[in-house]
């Protein structure tokens, strides 16, 4: 079965970082998809290049993040997903990524969005935070003719002011109608509030669970979430990452939610 055939979850650390940790993280996200019987794709990035401060953390970088990816996959039997932000990162992401992912920020990077569609059959471009729905077909229309096989568009909120982001729950089946792609929801970088925390991005991670129930409900096609054993100690995006031991009581609201909603 191809990646994304059925609902997925995409989850894992914000970035890469040592053994110990990424493999925690693998093995208890493969243990998750043999219970609830769902495809699960491992997602870290080897560096997070828009960090707001010259001084955060931004992971491994390629050289070592790659290695770093394929031991989780290698150990988990998970497929993997990670960023990609210059074109030439591309080609040797595909290597060891089965899915490269277009960050909300360079989605209309051109070059970038063309580089990951020739490197690999499965790309996911995450929704520009300025962007309407039917302003990512174009977006999709690049990484087609780049010759990526299968696409998703991810819904990771939209600005709201300064720092805030809202969820517009009509967005997946926008996203459906205007791309004729799969429609993804971030529930975790959905609920960051740029800007808030001394210069950097903070968040609101106690809506993390209700955003997630309503964009099941509303009819997105998969789930994307980062998670982290201790949220709090994590180099990147920790203020808005759900702490690993909630995933699986979330899942479990998830699972009995889409049921519903096919009865």
């Amino acid at each position: 079965m191809a990646l994304f055939d059925e609902f997925t979850l995409i989850a894992g650390p914000c970035v890469l970082e040592d053994d110990d940790l990424n493999l925690r993280v693998g093995d208890f996200l493969a243990d998750l998809s043999r219970r609830w019987g769902i495809p699960v794709i491992y997602k870290a990035s080897f560096d997070k290049a828009n960090r707001s401060r010259i001084d955060s953390p931004r992971g491994p970088g390629l050289e070592e993040g790659l290695p770093r990816l394929a031991r989780v996959k290698e150990a988990t039997g998970l497929p993997v997903l990670t960023d990609v932000h210059e074109p030439p990162q591309a080609r040797l992401a595909a290597e060891v990524a089965d899915v490269l992912q277009v960050p909300a920020f360079l989605c209309r990077q051109t070059d970038l969005v063309l580089a990951v569609g020739n490197a690999s059959g499965t790309v996911n471009i995450k929704k520009g935070q300025w962007m309407a729905p039917e302003e990512m077909a174009a977006v999709v229309e690049k990484a087609r003719q780049g010759g990526a096989r299968r696409i998703t568009v991810t819904e990771r909120g939209t600005f709201f002011g300064y720092g805030n982001l809202v969820v517009d729950m009509r967005s997946f089946r926008r996203i459906r109608a205007a791309c004729d792609v799969d429609a993804v929801f971030d529930g975790t970088h959905s609920v960051q509030r740029p800007g808030r925390a001394d210069g950097s991005s903070g968040g609101d991670p106690e809506h993390i669970p209700a955003l997630v129930r309503g964009a099941v409900a509303a009819g997105c096609d998969h789930l994307f979430l980062e998670t982290h054993p201790e949220p709090a100690a994590a180099p990147s995006d920790g203020s808005n990452m759900l702490p690993l031991e909630e995933l699986d009581a979330l899942l479990g609201q998830v699972m009995a939610l889409r049921e519903a909603r096919e009865a």
